[in-house]
């Protein structure tokens, strides 16, 4: 019976997991280029998350459609704080960028209460289940891990096959030679922020397909955890790097979950959330440029 469960969650952990890597890829795509932190990743999520909710309540449009429709919000939301904010930031003392992303999330945060109040809301879609034996996984988590994988190649072809995806690479192997060459820096910084914000956004469409009725405006920092760990995981600057590294995070995140559950008087999310803590200090103490790669 254990192992049946064990097997089930780790299944539904790579589920997750690819999701979860998907959510990081933007995170670690603007340390990459910028080497901006930006703290205030789980709020992109949560406006991800309302547009889906709105889309689905207000015109019945359902989470697959809400994916590029968040993805265009993100990419303006990230070219309006760029050039307002982050501009004035490139190459500013870390603590400098810290404040203005952390600042940025709380705007999001409040703004959206302010426009959709602070309760918890949710919608309903349902398109069936599909057993897998050792566990009944929902159509809709499935559609978000294909989804995931979907997008996580976009962004590897658009890296290796377009002249823009040649000049952010460019830009992160050495920003004053790519500018010798011709290359746009101020223009690539400014694409490569605002599609990490896209991607960003577009991930917190995915997730609610995985808490559909838990959307609320403070809904990001759990994630941001989640987030830094796997990026910490698979390599900072590495958008590849962060999507395996989610899929080892989903892995562990469940299997534990399992594994806690045998504890008599313990709460298992709550041992989760710890076990998060411990695998980034662990990090951060044994290979902090991370365990997974590094480009």
């Amino acid at each position: 019976m254990f192992l049946e469960q064990f097997t089930g969650n780790l299944l539904q952990g790579i589920v997750l997991g690819a999701v979860y890597g998907m959510a990081t890829m933007g995170l670690s795509l603007i340390f990459g280029v910028l080497k901006i932190v930006n703290v205030g990743h789980g709020a992109f999520i949560m406006v991800g998350a309302f547009i889906t909710l709105w889309l689905f309540n207000t015109l019945g449009i359902n989470p697959i459609i809400a994916v590029p429709v968040a993805f265009a919000v993100g990419m303006g939301l990230g070219f309006v704080f760029y050039y307002t904010t982050m501009r004035r930031l490139i190459k500013a003392p870390e603590l400098a960028t810290l404040l203005a992303t952390f600042s940025i999330g709380i705007l999001l945060e409040e703004l959206v209460k302010l426009m959709f109040g602070s309760e918890f809301r949710g919608y309903n879609w349902v398109v069936g289940k599909i057993n897998l034996g050792v566990t009944v996984l929902p159509m809709t988590k499935l559609y978000a891990c294909l989804g995931s994988v979907i997008i996580a190649l976009l962004l590897y072809l658009w890296f290796k096959k377009t002249r823009a995806g040649s000049a952010v690479r460019s830009v992160v192997e050495d920003d004053e030679g790519a500018r010798v060459c011709g290359v746009n820096v101020g223009g690539t910084y400014a694409l490569s922020f605002s599609l990490g914000i896209g991607l960003t956004v577009a991930s917190g469409v995915l997730l609610t397909m995985f808490i559909p009725v838990g959307i609320n405006p403070y809904m990001g920092g759990g994630y941001t955890l989640k987030a830094f760990v796997i990026a910490v995981l698979g390599g900072l600057s590495s958008p590849y790097g962060a999507f395996f590294g989610g899929l080892v995070f989903g892995l562990i995140e469940n299997g534990s979950y399992t594994i806690f559950n045998l504890i008599p008087g313990v709460e298992p999310f709550a041992l989760t959330r710890f076990l998060s803590f411990v695998i980034l200090l662990a990090i951060l103490l044994i290979k902090p440029t991370g365990l997974l790669t590094t480009k």
